[in-house]
């Protein structure tokens, strides 16, 4: 111990050095985003998504049920504004965005936006279905075809949100009707491939939406859309390409499918 001692007392400290700032690895958009406890996906995909110099991605996760149902959906309400407080606290953001498709709808967009300004006045805000409604949009696409992992009363709420809230009409609707969030994330590229071509046969449609974020389609979202010949999105994508638009990114990437090329309408 005398030893360790005598080191510090040897030490030279030298303090208050000089430096100066640049600024930082969110030099042209910070986003924050709240993911679900049980999402096995989204932060996996806007990995890539989300990887362009100069934008960083910043996570809190909330409290949820790994069961999806309307009431645990609902039950997200009060946690929101704690939760996004949890992202750079005291800092501002250029977007906040709340990850989850079905509680986004079942809990309302505007609700949803109140709560999280409640955390971040001055950022602009996002969720999946929002940003569904803005991809609906810059495709220029009236005839939607949805696809879900949900369970049939959660479906309900899906196709009457969209249906009532997206100023388009849902022909075809499918469902894989799963309600645990860790089977949902195990349904695999194939599965996905096969349910939207399905749905693409059954009805004449403009574009498809793959809803939940737990779903994994951001990969193959480009390869997808050269097999069936219509513009192809999900929760990930639409929200991670709408959170860009919003933080002023315009880069376009084309490797991960065609809404990628666009901008806002």
């Amino acid at each position: 111990m005398a030893d360790i001692a005598h080191a510090a007392d040897e030490m030279i400290l030298e303090e208050h050095l000089p430096f100066t700032l640049d600024a930082g690895v969110s030099e042209r958009a910070r986003i924050g985003v709240i993911v679900l406890a049980t999402d096995y996906t989204m932060e996996r995909e806007w990995m890539s998504l989300m990887d362009i110099p100069g934008v960083a991605v910043y996570a809190a996760r909330i409290k949820n049920d790994p069961q999806i149902t309307p009431e645990t959906l609902r039950a997200m309400e009060p946690r929101l504004t704690d939760t996004a407080d949890l992202i750079l606290p005291g800092a501002d953001l250029d977007v906040l965005a709340f990850g989850c498709t079905s509680a986004s709808m079942a809990i309302g967009e505007q609700r949803v936006f109140e709560l999280l300004e409640a955390s971040k006045p001055g950022a602009k805000f996002t969720t999946p279905i929002t940003a569904a409604f803005a991809a609906f949009r810059a495709f220029d696409a009236k005839r939607i075809a949805v696809l879900t992992p949900y369970r049939a009363d959660v479906n309900r709420i899906v196709a009457d949100y969209i249906t009532t809230h997206g100023g388009v009409d849902v022909p075809v609707f499918g469902s894989f009707n799963e309600e645990m969030d860790d089977k949902v994330a195990r349904i695999d590229p194939g599965s996905i491939k096969s349910g939207i071509q399905r749905l693409k046969a059954l009805s004449d449609v403009d574009a498809v939406f793959v809803s939940c974020t737990s779903v994994r389609l951001a990969d193959v979202a480009a390869e997808l859309e050269a097999e069936i010949g219509l513009p192809v999105t999900s929760s990930n994508h639409a929200m991670a390409w709408h959170t860009l638009r919003l933080g002023g990114i315009t880069d376009e990437r084309p490797e991960f499918g065609s809404l990628f090329t666009k901008q806002l309408a």
